[in-house]
């Protein structure tokens, strides 16, 4: 509650209250056609509708779970493949051509591949979805593993640690803001691939609803999507906030 009374994040949330209130005036106005920009109160009014009909609660699921999914199976595929090429030079060596090769193809054009190989399904937009999410958190996974000081990796050979153990108890906690960073870009990206494949493929979900509202010219149900995909990007954005800072509480204890 404190955090929220800040005078900072009220001065924040007075300027978008404005913002939305100047649309409104503008919009009862008629000064914006109601074609493009429909005035809030007929968005929040679609919520409301598809809130007790139940059909919004059913959309943001999907997309949620999606996006979650797709998300942890980039960060397990990226941690795991970031420690193994940050641990080890001769990884680094092998793989770096490869991964820099294929790194910066756009996500979205793997699509049309996932489609042919999985058609229009579920598996299809979780594959994009891991795929395009992974490379934040396994180019942060392995810039934090191989920044590991080698005179820790000294220190664990003298106390006779294995090597899961200096993995473990070590490296893991020094690669570890690298990693959080890596997760937070990569949740972000996991979200717009998800609305991206539903478009693509007409899976249930905010996607598809804003795709299905463009097509049929209802622009306050589009708005609606729009609204409900920015709160689940809030809260999922603040979700891993807390987690950063519950990780990472060490970092502040010096301070």
């Amino acid at each position: 509650m404190r955090r929220l009374l800040d005078p900072i994040n009220l001065a924040a949330f007075g300027f978008a209250l404005s913002l939305i209130v100047v649309w409104q005036l503008l919009a009862d106005a008629h000064l914006l056609s109601p074609i493009f920009f429909p005035s809030p109160l007929r968005a929040i009014e679609v919520l409301q509708y598809r809130a007790f009909d139940g059909s919004l609660w059913t959309s943001l699921a999907w997309t949620a779970l999606r996006m979650v999914v797709g998300w942890l199976l980039a960060s397990i595929i990226g941690i795991a493949l970031g420690a193994a090429i940050g641990s080890f030079r001769l990884a680094r060596v092998l793989l770096n051509p490869t991964l820099e090769f294929i790194r910066p193809l756009p996500a979205s054009a793997v699509i049309p591949v996932a489609i042919l190989f999985l058609g229009l399904s579920n598996a299809m937009s979780l594959t994009v979805i891991a795929f395009g999410a992974v490379w934040p958190v396994l180019l942060a996974s392995v810039h934090g593993f191989s920044s590991v000081s080698p005179q820790l990796a000294d220190v664990s050979n003298v106390l006779g640690l294995k090597r899961h153990d200096f993995m473990r108890k070590i490296a893991l906690p020094s690669a570890l803001p690298d990693i959080v960073a890596g997760l937070r870009v990569s949740l972000a990206l996991a979200l717009i691939l998800t609305v991206v494949t539903e478009m693509q493929s007409s899976l249930p979900g905010l996607g598809w609803d804003i795709f299905f509202a463009q097509r049929s010219y209802r622009s306050a149900d589009l708005y609606a999507g729009l609204i409900m995909l920015a709160v689940l990007g809030f809260a999922a954005n603040h979700l891993i906030m807390l987690f950063e800072r519950r990780a990472l509480r060490w970092r502040n204890l010096g301070t």
